[in-house]
């Protein structure tokens, strides 16, 4: 009842939270509110705040759930937990692959190679992308995604926790300024790429061992670097399909994978002890 419970009050806090801020946002655009994506003066990142405060509602609600509920002593414990950086290579290495088996297949299928900004501003701008966009994973994947899958198995848990993570972005649509600021025009192909992407997180997550979040945050962090960069080749239908039926493939392969051996090995385990 316990993790129901804190799976219910962190959706419903963050829906609260990032629906009142961008309903907010959308109603001052007649008024000459934007966000800026580039920000140059203080002003500008004055008037950031707002929105990175939707952007950031998954982790405010995970931290003031938690707390609530005992599940952390105080924010240096949920801070340690979602930086836990410590894991094998092998997490790693998962991460940097299905960044570029998604490119690759994008690039491949599309046919265009060329890139719209040099690529090193993808080390420049994972700072940014950290907090937009990257630590959203301290909530589906420290709390929702994790809980449902106990009740529902990681296909399952991977759709509902993609159908509520889709319904989070719909205000980015509307909110003038922002990369998806011109409406419901590519909403669909956008959500496609969201519900294949739950499922990588989720392999991501349990090949990382679980209650370990961090390697969500940086696939998170990194593919919302890398993705102004290929954006131009990430545009087609076939493209879109191909790679996100692809990343869905390989992350329910790796599950399957990791679960037979995760099995064999407390097999093995127990009968030595005996």
């Amino acid at each position: 009842m316990t993790d129901k419970k804190i799976a219910v009050q962190f959706t419903m806090l963050t829906f609260f939270i990032a629906y009142l801020v961008s309903g907010a946002l959308i109603a001052l655009g007649p008024f000459g509110y934007t966000v800026h994506n580039w920000v140059h003066t203080f002003q500008q990142f004055m008037m950031n705040i707002p929105f990175a405060i939707y952007i950031l509602s998954p982790a405010i609600a995970s931290y003031i759930v938690l707390r609530k509920n005992k599940q952390v002593a105080d924010f240096m414990e949920w801070l340690k937990t979602v930086f836990y950086v410590k894991n094998n290579l092998f997490p790693y290495l998962f991460v940097i692959m299905g960044l570029v088996l998604y490119f690759l297949i994008h690039i491949v299928v599309s046919g265009r190679t060329e890139m719209a900004l040099p690529f090193y501003t993808l080390f420049l701008s994972l700072p940014g992308n950290l907090i937009i966009g990257g630590l959203e994973e301290a909530g589906w994947m420290y709390i929702l995604q994790p809980k449902l899958s106990k009740k529902y198995g990681f296909v399952l848990s991977s759709v509902i926790t993609g159908i509520i993570w889709t319904a989070w972005h719909i205000p980015l649509f509307f909110i003038p300024g922002t990369n998806h600021g011109e409406g419901l025009i590519n909403f669909w192909m956008f959500a496609v790429q969201l519900m294949a992407f739950r499922f990588f997180y989720g392999a991501i997550y349990t090949i990382s061992g679980k209650g370990r979040v961090f390697m969500c945050v940086l696939f998170h962090t990194m593919f919302n670097a890398a993705s102004p960069i290929f954006g131009t080749t990430t545009m087609t239908w076939a493209g879109t399909i191909a790679a996100n039926a692809a990343i869905v493939l390989v992350s329910i392969v790796t599950v399957v994978m990791y679960d037979k051996k995760h099995r064999r090995t407390l097999t093995l385990t127990s009968c030595r002890t005996l």
